[in-house]
């Protein structure tokens, strides 16, 4: 499909500068900001100016460093390995950030949550996974396992730079040691608590002001429990092994978790299903029930979306799974779908086997849907589809999903989708999505380490994976532009603006994961002097963000 700027701004939607079709959560959250007062009263003088203001792309690159374009600069707030109080340090592979303030007043102050998805043994434990006659010992395990889950630190913006606040009572780790109960009234595998989270992706926050973080790649840790045709289960073994040392039940993994950032207090939300959750997008609704759209990031999986029944409820409502062909939500209902009720014995099986389920009803299989963003002009929703190069799509695209009458617990929805990826646009594989302030797209890609840089690959000429940001307004609209360049092997992930849209938290992610001799790592970014790679947390500022915020305001300008 030939790439059009005017065709992408037609499929995004526009509105003038005085509509917002969100509700106050949403726009307080973060990727979908509430304009500063700075950035409403801007004078119409400069306004008229940054009519003219032109975006500055840099080249794809392979160099090993993190690099921005014109008008951008960055600080690392916290990576791998450093302490957060007198017992913990920060875990790896960070991936998803979410950002809240500690008062509403003060947007410089406040509460970091960051995902650890998964780690890379050979700088965590020591163990070499490529050395076949190797043997993994429990201390390196408990090792892995302690540095996945998630991280809550306090940062504080002091002379333009932010920091963690060291040893603050509220710098706490989660790990895959966190007993953590499961919010059901049935048990799951025979227990009320599961031990720990783990393979945590991206994630999203509540309107009561709590973090979501998802379990993504769940198998990997502990296996999975596989039924035949006769509905007989066996075990299949994990990648990682770790339940030759804990015979902990695979069902207790694949959910969202909810994390009270106060306190560190955590649930997992059986009633949104069990699949690998790459997010978990709210909505909240006049009368305070919420909406909760979520991907299962694999090869032809699903979109589900959960609508409660309740106010403030993330158990009580009902799952469905999204026919895209036709346009309707199904509901994952065990005692009104005959359907279910032949191949499960209860709900709670139903959603424990989500994606069984999901295909016994006939959803539509997606490529791989991973984020999922409410678009705070329009109010649609948009789905990362990442790739599926089982089925020849390298480059991946971007649904748009529009729910009935604009109503987000509607069952019906109409969707279009845009190639994104390719050649012609510059980026391949769209994963982590952001809005800021005046509605333009933030855009983040997953081109895996075992394909990026390789000449008998699609992806050559796209390099390192990157940051774009799709400007709706201004000269630029409509142009996929890229602003930041991930060092060596790594992604760049976790886009999350601060509450005055001044700042942009963004993770990077698994730099050197390719290294195979520990001695000789293929990154060494951020450059500590161990020459070692760490994934890190970045703080993004410069005034090519804050001209960006405005962009929407030059619409009212003759």
């Amino acid at each position: 499909m030939k790439y059009s700027r005017r065709k992408f701004i037609s499929f995004l939607g526009k509105a003038s500068i005085g509509v917002l079709v969100t509700p106050p959560f949403l726009i307080s959250c973060g990727n979908t900001t509430n304009p500063a007062p700075e950035f409403k009263n801007t004078s119409e003088e400069v306004l008229k100016k940054l009519k003219d203001f032109v975006l500055e792309a840099i080249d794809p690159s392979d160099k090993d460093d993190l690099l921005l374009a014109n008008g951008l600069n960055y600080k690392v707030i916290i990576k791998w390995g450093d302490k957060i109080n007198l017992t913990d340090t920060f875990g790896y592979n960070n991936d998803f950030t979410c950002f809240i303030p500690l008062d509403e007043k003060n947007p410089k102050d406040g509460l970091l949550w960051v995902n650890h998805e998964y780690v890379n043994p050979l700088f965590v434990s020591g163990y070499n996974y490529r050395n076949s006659g190797e043997i993994r010992t429990k201390e390196q395990v408990d090792k892995e396992m302690y540095d996945v889950g998630g991280t809550i630190v306090r940062i504080r913006e002091e002379n333009g730079q932010w920091k963690v606040v060291e040893n603050d009572p509220h710098n706490k780790r989660i790990t895959a040691h966190t007993p953590i109960k499961l919010n059901w009234d049935s048990p799951i595998a025979g227990q009320n608590v599961a031990i720990g989270t783990l393979s945590n992706c991206s994630g999203g926050i509540t309107p009561w002001n709590t973090f979501l973080t998802c379990e993504e790649n769940y198998d990997n840790c502990f296996g999975e429990i596989k039924y035949d045709e006769n509905n007989k289960p066996s075990r299949i073994p994990s990648r990682n092994g770790w339940e030759q040392f804990y015979n902990y039940s695979p069902e207790h993994y694949g959910w969202v978790v909810e994390i009270n950032p106060k306190d560190g207090s955590a649930q997992k939300h059986i009633a949104l299903g069990r699949f690998a959750h790459e997010c978990c997008t709210l909505y909240e609704l006049a009368d305070k029930r919420v909406v909760a759209y979520t991907g299962d990031d694999k090869n032809n999986e699903h979109l589900y979306k959960f609508v409660s029944s309740k106010p403030s409820s993330l158990k009580e409502g009902t799952l469905y799974v999204a026919d895209t062909i036709n346009g309707k939500w199904l509901a994952l209902d065990w005692k009104n779908q005959p359907l279910l009720k032949e191949k499960f014995k209860d709900q709670t099986e139903v959603l424990i086997r989500a994606r069984e389920a999901a295909k016994i009803l006939g959803a539509t299989e997606l490529n791989r849907p991973e984020d999922i963003e409410i678009d705070p002009i329009t109010g649609h929703v948009l789905v990362s589809l990442t790739n599926n190069k089982n089925k020849n799509d390298f480059h991946g695209s971007i649904l748009k999903v529009e729910e009935t009458d604009g109503k987000y617990d509607a069952l019906t929805f109409k969707t279009s989708t845009y190639i994104a990826g390719g050649k012609e646009t510059g980026f391949s594989c769209p994963d982590n999505l952001a809005f800021d302030m005046s509605g333009n797209l933030w855009i983040t890609t997953d081109i895996s380490g075992s394909s990026m840089n390789r000449a008998d690959k699609p992806y050559i000429s796209f390099k390192n994976n990157s940051l774009f940001v799709i400007p709706r307004y201004g000269k630029n609209a409509g142009e996929v532009i890229r602003v930041i360049s991930a060092p060596t092997d790594a992604e760049l992930t976790g886009p999350w603006f601060s509450p005055d849209g001044k700042t942009l938290f963004l993770s990077v992610q698994h730099p050197g994961e390719q290294t195979k001799d520990i001695k000789s790592p293929t990154s060494i970014w951020p450059f500590d002097k161990d020459n070692i790679p760490k994934s890190s947390v970045v703080a993004i500022t410069g005034d090519l963000i804050e001209k960006m915020n405005k962009l929407r305001q030059i619409e009212n300008i003759n």
